[in-house]
C-alpha cells in the first residue's frame, strides 16, 4: 500500500513543483500564452461571443493614460467607431489574441476606427506592458486607466472587446446575422481585484 501511495505521490509532487517554479520565475503567463495560441490556431478553442438583444449606450466618462503618462479623456473618441479591448500581460488568452488584433489594426482604416487597447495590469507592472508590446513589435495604441473605469467596463473575465459605433452605442460585430460581442469567459482569465491597481 505504501509503495502504491509513493508511486502516486511522486508525479503529483513533480507537477506541483513545476507549477511553483513557473509561477515564481514568471514563466507561467508565457506557458499559458503558447498553450492558448496553439488551441486558437487549431480551432479547438474559439473566443466566446455573447448575443446582445438591444444595443446599449456606452458610457464615455473615464480617462485613459498613455505610456508617456499623458491623460486622454475617452470622450475624445465620441463620434468615431471604437475598437476597445481590455487585457493584461498576465493573461494567456489576452496575449494569444494580440497578433490577431495587430493584423486587424494593420488592415483597418485607423482614421475611421480608433483602437483603444486598454491594459488593466497593476501600476507596478506597467514596465511589463511596454516590454511585451515592444517584444512583439505591436503598433496599436496601448493605454492604461487613469482613475476608475465605468460600470460597463467592470468585467469579470478578460480578454473582452467592445465595438462602439459613431452614435456611441455598444454595437458588437455581426456573425451570421446575429449581433455579438466578445467577452471573456470562464476559459479566459479571471480578473480578480488583486490583479488590478
Amino acid at each position: 500500500m505504501l509503495k502504491f501511495f509513493l508511486s502516486w505521490l511522486k508525479p503529483v509532487l513533480g507537477v506541483l513543483i513545476l507549477i511553483a517554479l513557473l509561477q515564481v520565475t514568471g514563466l507561467m503567463s508565457s506557458v499559458s500564452f503558447y498553450a492558448q495560441s496553439a488551441l486558437l490556431k487549431t480551432g479547438a478553442r474559439n473566443a466566446n461571443a455573447e448575443t446582445l438583444k438591444e444595443p446599449e449606450t456606452f458610457d464615455f466618462n473615464f480617462t485613459l493614460r498613455t505610456s508617456k503618462g499623458e491623460r486622454v479623456p475617452f470622450e475624445k473618441y465620441k463620434g468615431k467607431v471604437i475598437f476597445l479591448n481590455l487585457w493584461a500581460t498576465w493573461c494567456g488568452p489576452c496575449r494569444a489574441e494580440m497578433p490577431t488584433i495587430q493584423s486587424l489594426y494593420e488592415t483597418v482604416d485607423t482614421s475611421a476606427v480608433k483602437f483603444v487597447i486598454l491594459s488593466i495590469d497593476r501600476d507596478v507592472d506597467e514596465p511589463k506592458v511596454g516590454k511585451f508590446i515592444n517584444q512583439f513589435n505591436y503598433t496599436f495604441p496601448v493605454y492604461r486607466p487613469s482613475g476608475s473605469l465605468t460600470q460597463q467596463l467592470d468585467i469579470d473575465y478578460i480578454p473582452t472587446t467592445f465595438i462602439i459605433n459613431k452614435e456611441g452605442r455598444l454595437l458588437p460585430k455581426k456573425l451570421a446575422g446575429r449581433i455579438l460581442i466578445h467577452r471573456g469567459s470562464r476559459n479566459s482569465c479571471y480578473r480578480s481585484p488583486s490583479k488590478i491597481s
